[in-house]
């Protein structure tokens, strides 16, 4: 993991009784990182807002679906709406190549090492794109549900993703992504039968970690759910 958000301090390990100061240098410089990336996140938000553009940040762990989400959004929406993509990474653009040939607008940031995407990565990425010709502009974040959910893009709303292939516990697991989100993916829907999902217990760790997400459940493979998680994010619909 990373070494500039936190998550590679090994924190089950006591600190040595004779030198707490590197323990505590270390935490000084994570708040004053996430300070500086909050207000750099407030200057993307009104960026945003001036253009009139929704904007959603998509976290989830790796495996979920999001860019096979992203690729049927794509494909469904293409004549019709214009959206954006940046794709955070640790290596390759292959996910934004595939989105790319789905009809999508997509700008590939690598991260090397880092487990998440900050607000200066995305502001650098905008250069991609024509702000002011897009209908929709989505943020695909590192595949993690621990670091992103401590760094503020700018976004309008946050979007986690849980497939039905990851366990009903997930959102248990990872209190504080789930708790930040405006809406609540579930993908995968069309292997829901096969994997035994439980869709209800599901739900139950949902309104107890984040009561006040939407709850979307989609599809890639079928469709199911797109045109609702479409209206959910804004994105203006054809008549």
């Amino acid at each position: 993991m990373c070494t500039d958000c936190g998550c590679a301090l090994d924190t089950a390990a006591p600190a040595p009784p004779a030198s707490p100061a590197p323990r505590t240098l270390h935490l000084e410089l994570g708040q004053a990182l996430l300070a500086r990336n909050d207000s750099q996140a407030a200057g993307l938000r009104r960026r945003f807002a001036a253009a009139g553009l929704p904007v959603v940040n998509l976290l989830s762990s790796p495996g979920s679906g999001k860019t096979a989400l992203l690729e049927s959004l794509g494909r469904q929406e293409l004549g019709r709406s214009r959206i954006g993509v940046i794709v955070g990474d640790l290596a390759t653009d292959h996910d934004a190549r595939r989105l790319q040939a789905a009809g999508l607008e997509a700008v590939q940031i690598t991260t090397g090492q880092a487990c998440h995407l900050e607000a200066a990565m995305v502001e650098r990425a905008l250069g991609g794109f024509d702000l002011a010709a897009l209908d929709l502009l989505v943020i695909e974040n590192v595949g993690n549900l621990v670091c992103p959910a401590a760094y503020d893009l700018g976004e309008g709303q946050r979007l986690v993703m849980l497939s039905v292939t990851e366990g009903e516990d997930k959102p248990l697991k990872y209190p504080a992504s789930f708790a930040s989100a405006d809406v609540v993916v579930i993908s995968k829907r069309d292997l829901a039968d096969a994997v035994g999902f439980d869709r209800r217990q599901v739900l139950r760790h949902l309104e107890r970690v984040a009561p006040g997400a939407r709850i979307v459940e989609t599809s890639a493979r079928t469709g199911e759910g797109l045109e609702e998680l479409l209206a959910v994010i804004g994105l203006p619909q054809a008549g």
